[in-house]
C-alpha cells in the first residue's frame, strides 16, 4: 500500500504573498499607472472562488497578453526574493518521507516557478512531482493534475491512500473532484473553513498520514 501526499505550495508550504503581491503591483504601476494594492487584497482576491482577477488586479475584464508578460517577466526574479516555509513544513516533510510517504505539489502556480521556489527553500527534492496549472491545463478545483500525480503512481483506490492538504476552498474541491482525502490548512491565505477536516499545525497531518 502506498500513502500519498500531495500539497498545495503558495499558503501551504510556503509564504509566498509578500512577491505575489509586488509583482502585481509593479504591472499596475506600469501598464495603468494604478496605486498598489495591499498584501490582504491580493491574497483575498487569489483566493475565491468565484473572481475576476484581471478586473480586481488591473482593472480589465480579461488578462491582457502584455500584463501576463510583464507579471512572469518580473516575478521569475521577484519569487525568491522573500518566500519562507511556514513552521514545522520542513520537520513534517522529513518525517513523512522518513516513513516512505510519496510527496507531490499541486499548485495553481506556473510549474517553473513552483520549482525555483522550492528549489531555492531547499525542498524540492521531497517531492517526487511538482506540477503547475500550465502542465496539467487546467487550474484547482479542476482535478486534472491531481490525476496525473496520482497516475505518476499508479495510484489504486482499492489498496492506496491519498490525501490533498491545501489552504483553500479550491484545493479541498479539486480533492474531492479527484475522488480522494482532503485537509484544509488553517495557517495558510484562508484561516477560515466550514470544512470537517482541518489541521491547524503542519505536524498534525503527521498523525493523521502515519
Amino acid at each position: 500500500m502506498q500513502k500519498i501526499v500531495i500539497f498545495d505550495m503558495d499558503g501551504t508550504l510556503i509564504d509566498s504573498k509578500k512577491d505575489i503581491t509586488i509583482s502585481v503591483n509593479h504591472v499596475r504601476e506600469l501598464h495603468y499607472d494604478l496605486e498598489p494594492l495591499s498584501e490582504d487584497f491580493i491574497v483575498e482576491a487569489i483566493n475565491k472562488e468565484v473572481r475576476n482577477l484581471p478586473e480586481l488586479f488591473y482593472q480589465t475584464q480579461e488578462y491582457q497578453k502584455k500584463d501576463m508578460l510583464a507579471f512572469e517577466a518580473h516575478y521569475a526574479q521577484q519569487c525568491v526574493k522573500s518566500p519562507y516555509l511556514y513552521e514545522g513544513v520542513k520537520e513534517t516533510l522529513d518525517a513523512l518521507r522518513e516513513a516512505d510517504v510519496k510527496l507531490s505539489v499541486a499548485t495553481n502556480a506556473p510549474t517553473k516557478f513552483a520549482k525555483r521556489m522550492l528549489s531555492s527553500l531547499n525542498v524540492e527534492h521531497y517531492f517526487d512531482v511538482i506540477i503547475g496549472a500550465d502542465v496539467a491545463g487546467s487550474s484547482k478545483p479542476n482535478p486534472e493534475m491531481l490525476y496525473k500525480i496520482l497516475e505518476f503512481y499508479k495510484y489504486d483506490k482499492s489498496r492506496d491512500k491519498a490525501l490533498m492538504v491545501g489552504d483553500n476552498s479550491k484545493d479541498i474541491l479539486s480533492a474531492q473532484n479527484a475522488n480522494i482525502d482532503a485537509l484544509f490548512a488553517t495557517w495558510g491565505f484562508s484561516p477560515q473553513t466550514d470544512f470537517e477536516n482541518r489541521v491547524h499545525k503542519p505536524h498534525e497531518i503527521l498523525s493523521i498520514v502515519l
